[in-house]
């Protein structure tokens, strides 16, 4: 049973509403839905953290470490008999893992079959390579017509795929919803300018620290690791891709 789905389960068996778990959460019923369905990229482990305080479990409990109480005692001794840089490395992995497991970006494939489904007006005002990067050095300001019920709630800007390196998840020409911070966590896609260049990656953090950005097609393109050196500039987290068939 995926995270979501226990979610769900759990908040049912408390009798508590999607509404209610919105409110107390401070998002939208729709967020609360995406969560069950599993289609909300990466939750953050601080909302994970506060579903289960709200719903009088523990994340653990969501992540499945609780089906073999024998399995979850060997795991707890474990990372307790480790010392601290050590537990940091399990608690990396196992997030690298849970992530792998859960990839809950899921593409909006909109389809345009329905000529009367409501549609928005918006403007994709970047381009960004799922390859070896681009350059840009204005804003597109392009206008497309989307698919209103294909539109996320929340976002701050809409860039255009160039490339196949995120692949399979993210293909050439997509459009990706966007979250403007100046950081992401690991394991999370984002925006990312590099000496110039734009580029969607998934950040990742090796063990001894090094951050890179790494291309979901890594067969074809290699990572990006950072240095010092590079002029690094993060844009954003992908929040929501968005297709037409």
């Amino acid at each position: 049973m995926s995270i979501g789905s226990k979610i769900k389960q759990r908040r049912q068996e408390m009798s508590i509403s999607v509404d209610e778990l919105a409110q107390k959460l401070n998002v939208s019923r729709t967020t609360i839905y995406r969560y069950e369905k599993g289609e909300i990229s990466k939750m953050p482990t601080e909302t994970l953290e506060k579903i289960a305080r709200i719903l009088n479990t523990t994340p653990a409990y969501f992540m499945g470490w609780n089906d073999s109480p024998e399995v979850k005692s060997n795991i707890l001794s474990i990372y307790n008999q480790l010392e601290q840089p050590r537990q940091e490395k399990v608690v990396y992995f196992a997030q690298e893992q849970l992530d792998e497991q859960n990839n809950n970006i899921t593409p909006l494939t909109a389809d345009t079959a329905d000529e009367d489904a409501e549609r928005i007006t918006d403007y994709v005002e970047g381009l960004v390579a799922a390859g070896h990067g681009a350059y840009q050095e204005d804003n597109l300001h392009m206008e497309v017509s989307l698919l209103a019920d294909e539109v996320p709630d929340s976002y701050d800007t809409i860039a255009k795929v160039a490339g196949d390196s995120m692949e399979p998840l993210i293909h050439d020409n997509d459009l990706l919803f966007i979250e403007a911070s100046s950081q992401v966590d690991p394991n999370d896609i984002g925006i990312f300018q590099v000496n110039g260049k734009n580029f969607v990656k998934k950040f990742k953090r090796d063990y001894d620290g090094t951050y890179y950005l790494q291309s979901l097609n890594g067969a074809n393109y290699p990572d990006i690791y950072l240095n010092e050196d590079d002029e690094i500039r993060t844009i954003g987290r992908v929040v929501d891709i968005y297709r037409e068939n």
